[in-house]
């Protein structure tokens, strides 16, 4: 079941300055789509469902989307825009993040070059022939942009064959058609979707203030025959894990030997015999999908067991859930979650992802929580910028993807778990959660490093010393050894918090809240008329009585005394630099003994799993999370 379309009305735009006009009236843009689907003779239900499957009929202010897709109806040109490479090769991290083999940054493996792009990221050319327009205002114009595709939707029901029918339910293969998709399988499960919108209906108050609103048509029963013209291929689904709501083919990542000990690209298992599944990993690929699927598919590279394309949805599964893919960096953390990449390659500083991607992500995060009983909370859906370095050496190097613009309030209201207070205006927790359209705090190295990004929605606040603006923002001494300042950088972590993380309040002023993060009072912003935390019930644990700090680490290993036995060598126990000091309190999102898998070679007959006595709570440390032993801390009942 998809989650329900209607949704609360947010504020207007911005208002007009002297160097900006003034924005469209709030009825604009319903009038576009309205005008367009006259002109072109499509169902104005159609053309408003494909739009908000394609952008929720935001105008992101005519930035591209993270695979070059403009305005509401997500017209590409993909051309237009540069590849970076993918985020796996950048920064030195080690995606396996196991101490036991070399580090493995996966940059050796290069980056495939993509003779051409697919047709599905060139529909702003093809919109651009039928109606005559010029290509920068088909990016530029959301009025054009609906034209385009109210256009290319037509032209598509006249390709099948099909009249211009006043009916909805006549458009079907069009609107799978629409899609891009060059499987069966994808195009009608993006096509299901759409008519679950039309069908649902709905209003919503857009990114530029525009009031848009579909109304429900809830005996809509589309003539789903028409997929079998689309000529589409049929994908393997071979050993794909998916739900029946998500389109998935089976497109393996090789495991292979290379000689002297070492070998490619994942790691065999038996989970969840062998291991519990406790994590779901969202990250963010900066690669195109063929890039993506070439480079997974490389046995020098690494792993990840699914890929998302953006355009459509599509679903590709690479690693068998048993097994233990090489991606977040961190080996407990790899050892006992399932990693999601969801395409994208950062076209703008404003990049956004397609509605279809958030709803396909959702439905098999939801899928893999039953299937695991992994719980849908912010400490079990992790960011990769959410795992931890697993020593204080790796810090540095650990990942920033999805970032800040990823929309955690909308992908959890897709889950079934929006964000909502359980809690009085005096709670001992706070919920993180800005209002993401409205809520724009300024990024800097988007681009160049220490230039403004592109003003966008945001779901994560900054932290300060102080409750003031201009008071400094937090220190993190594992990012800054050196004790400087955290700063406004788009891929800067030290001082920030995301939305649906859990916090204790250590104090409130005003218009401030304050949370204990990496071992100190941190403040932010949060005024009773633009709240951007909600107050919230939570675990909380603080040190033993008597202890002045206890020990942070990245990873739950056991203590010595358990490979006692074993031919696994022993792991040490590496803290973190940071201290959780005596009267700081923290969420507890997880409690767990001491767990270390050891699959050092290529042959699976030495692996084990080493389990100890020692047991550690995880919490929310800071914008990462982090373990502590239970015998350090105490729990707080609430």
């Amino acid at each position: 079941m998809s989650a329900a379309l209607v949704l609360p009305l947010l504020s207007a735009g911005p208002s007009a300055t002297a160097e900006q006009p003034a924005p469209p009236a709030s009825g604009a843009l319903q009038r576009d789509f309205t005008a367009a689907a006259a002109q072109y003779r499509v169902p104005q239900s159609v053309l408003l469902g494909v739009a908000y499957l394609q952008s929720r009929w935001d105008t992101h202010g005519g930035a591209p989307s993270v695979t070059g897709g403009y305005g509401p109806m997500h017209l590409t040109d993909a051309g237009a825009a540069l590849e970076e490479a993918p985020h796996h090769t950048d920064s030195g991290e080690d995606p396996r993040g196991d101490d036991a083999r070399p580090a493995r940054t996966g940059g050796e493996a290069g980056v495939p070059e993509v003779s051409e792009l697919p047709a599905r990221l060139k529909t702003l050319e093809r919109a651009a022939a039928l109606t005559g327009l010029p290509a920068a205002e088909l990016r530029r114009s959301p009025s054009a942009n609906v034209r385009g595709g109210a256009a290319l939707l037509a032209a598509a029901q006249k390709q099948l064959g099909q009249p211009l029918s006043a009916d909805p339910a006549d458009w079907y293969g069009a609107v799978a058609r629409f899609s891009g998709a060059d499987d069966t399988a994808t195009a009608t499960t993006y096509a299901n979707d759409v008519y679950d919108v039309i069908r649902t209906g709905g209003r919503r108050t857009t990114d530029s203030g525009q009031r848009v609103s579909l109304p429900g048509a809830p005996g809509l029963a589309p003539d789903r025959t028409q997929a079998a013209d689309l000529g589409l291929r049929t994908a393997d689904t071979g050993l794909a894990e998916c739900p029946k709501t998500v389109a998935c083919e089976w497109i393996p990542a090789p495991y292979e030997e290379f000689g002297d000990g070492d070998y490619g690209n994942h790691d065999k298992g038996e989970r969840p015999a062998s291991q519990g599944i406790d994590y779901i990993v969202v990250h963010d690929t900066e690669a195109t999908w063929d890039t993506t699927l070439g480079l997974v598919q490389n046995p020098e590279y690494v792993s990840w067991q699914y890929s998302l394309r953006s355009s459509d949805g599509h679903v590709a599964q690479h690693v068998p859930l048993k097994d233990v893919a090489w991606h977040a960096g961190n080996w407990y953390v790899n050892s006992k979650s399932v990693g999601l990449e969801h395409e994208g390659f950062l076209t703008s500083p404003d990049a956004w992802y397609t509605e279809a991607m958030y709803r396909t992500s959702a439905r098999l995060v939801k899928y893999l929580a039953k299937r695991y009983g992994i719980p849908l909370d912010r400490q079990h859906i992790l960011g990769h910028d959410n795992v931890p370095g697993t020593t204080t050496a790796t810090i540095r190097g650990m990942h920033t993807d999805p970032g800040p613009y990823w929309d955690w309030a909308h992908y959890f209201k897709l889950l079934g778990r929006p964000f909502t207070p359980s809690a009085g205006p005096d709670g001992a927790v706070v919920t993180i959660r800005p209002r993401y359209a409205q809520h724009q705090p300024l990024y800097t190295g988007c681009v160049k490093a220490g230039q403004p990004c592109a003003p966008h929605g945001s779901g994560a606040v900054r932290l300060h010393t102080a409750p003031a603006d201009d008071a400094p923002l937090v220190k993190d001494i594992g990012l800054r050894p050196g004790g400087q300042d955290s700063t406004n950088g788009v891929n800067d972590t030290g001082a920030r918090a995301s939305t649906g993380q859990q916090y204790a309040v250590a104090g409130r002023r005003g218009d401030w809240t304050a949370i204990w993060y990496l071992g100190q009072k941190a403040w932010f912003h949060n005024p009773g008329g633009q709240p951007t935390a909600v107050n919230s019930r939570g675990l909380l644990l603080t040190p033993e009585d008597g202890a002045t700090d206890v020990p942070v680490y990245g990873r739950a290993y056991p203590e010595a005394a358990a490979y006692a036995g074993t031919p696994v060598p022993v792991q040490a126990l590496s803290p973190l630099p940071y201290k959780l000091l005596a009267g700081q309190r923290y969420v507890v999102g997880g409690r767990a003994p001491g767990e270390y898998f050891f699959a050092p070679t290529f042959e699976t007959a030495g692996h084990r799993v080493v389990r100890g006595e020692e047991v550690y709570y995880e919490i929310q440390f800071g914008h990462r999370v982090a373990y502590v032993k239970a015998s350090d801390v105490r729990v707080l009942r609430p």
